[in-house]
């Protein structure tokens, strides 16, 4: 009878692994969407995950980014997210969403809550009471966290778990994941269930920026006498490739890699060597976007909409670990599992075998 039933755990088991390795579609939609940052990241993750992933709906009202995220995914976002009604969006797994950061950011006013802008977070949180995804990930400026004394984010943090979603955030630097960019993120997780989820602890070695940088550029990049002369009268050139940065203050730093993207910030606040702006492949080298992806707008909007994207590859670690999470639940459920373990246990020692060492062996099975 023993031997039996410990045959029948083990076959249960090991159907559990065998599910898990079905190749399971994790639908998602991608709201204010931009020019696709998470799309290209829930992509990475999937291979990672050796999953497959399929985008269901997306939305983003500026009309240039749409050009761009449709020639590049051949899906068109939809429009206005306050005018879409949350039964309308399909059935989805994962929610991604970079909501609007001006709200919060040092840039903007900081007004948060009481920008418009701020409120599209209530429309996140009505698609989330309405579909139930089984996750998300959202991602905003680092400055959210202690916008307001805290009290924003923990008006945010309040809302979803009042929508039973178990919540946690980190600030992640794309510098710290190999981008030659010092770019300082929130991303903010939820899970219907109680995963495994770790945060990526990511020390990836940051690239040159003569990995990014092209060799030879336009003459139109280039800054104007006035502008060059200004930057090498305050500060000596160093011999290795590096960015100029310039602050509100008209202050200038000297780094080997670029301070944040800003869309709508001057065209000179970032010089290669001093004496250049970045070309628009540069700009979106540095959020770690593929060299396939298609330029399909002028300079000022894809620099507009590389400043407002978010790193790739970061998001891409937060997805990786996100989708592994999933994966784990799937292949070892937890609650099912526990139950056949403690009937083998009961099975087991009603012919005498020691119930710790028994229960040793089956755990240690278990977890291996």
């Amino acid at each position: 009878m023993p031997d039996f039933c410990v045959l029948t755990y083990l076959k249960f088991y090991v159907e559990c692994l065998e599910r898990g390795k079905m190749s399971k579609v994790f639908r998602f939609i991608d709201l204010f969407c931009g020019i696709g940052g998470f799309h290209y990241a829930i992509k990475n993750a999937s291979k990672a995950n050796k999953s497959n992933v399929e985008c269901v709906f997306s939305s983003e009202i500026d009309p240039f980014c749409q050009e761009s995220y449709e020639s590049n995914f051949g899906i068109k976002p939809s429009g206005d997210i306050t005018k879409i009604d949350a039964k309308n969006i399909p059935d989805h797994d994962i929610l991604l969403a970079g909501f609007p950061c001006q709200p919060f950011s040092i840039i903007g006013d900081m007004k948060g809550f009481n920008d418009t802008r701020g409120t599209l977070f209530f429309d996140i949180a009505r698609i989330l009471f309405e579909k139930k995804p089984q996750a998300f990930v959202l991602e905003n400026v680092k400055l959210l966290v202690g916008h307001n004394n805290g009290k924003t984010m923990r008006k945010i943090i309040k809302t979803l778990s009042d929508l039973n979603y178990n919540v946690s955030f980190k600030v992640l630097n794309a510098i710290d994941f190999g981008l030659p960019q010092k770019r300082e993120r929130v991303f903010i997780v939820g899970f219907k269930n109680n995963l495994n989820f770790d945060w990526p602890k990511m020390n990836i070695k940051m690239k040159s920026l003569d990995d990014i940088l092209d060799d030879q550029v336009d003459n139109k990049y280039y800054a104007s006498k006035k502008i060059k002369n200004k930057r090498l009268s305050m500060k000596n050139k160093p011999n290795e490739t590096t960015i100029w940065h310039e602050n509100i203050a008209g202050n200038i730093s000297i780094y080997p890699y670029s301070c944040a993207l800003r869309a709508g910030a001057s065209y000179n606040y970032l010089l290669v060597n001093g004496e250049r702006r970045l070309t628009e492949r540069e700009m979106l080298r540095l959020q770690g976007f593929p060299e396939g992806f298609k330029i399909v707008c002028n300079y000022t909007q894809t620099r507009k909409q590389a400043g407002n994207s978010l790193p790739v590859p970061v998001a891409s670690s937060v997805l990786t670990n996100l989708l592994s999470a999933i994966n784990n639940e799937s292949i070892y459920p937890n609650r099912i599992i526990d139950s056949q373990i403690y009937l083998l246990e009961k099975e087991t020692n009603k012919y005498g075998t020691p119930k710790t060492k028994k229960r040793r062996k089956v755990r240690a099975a278990v977890s291996t």
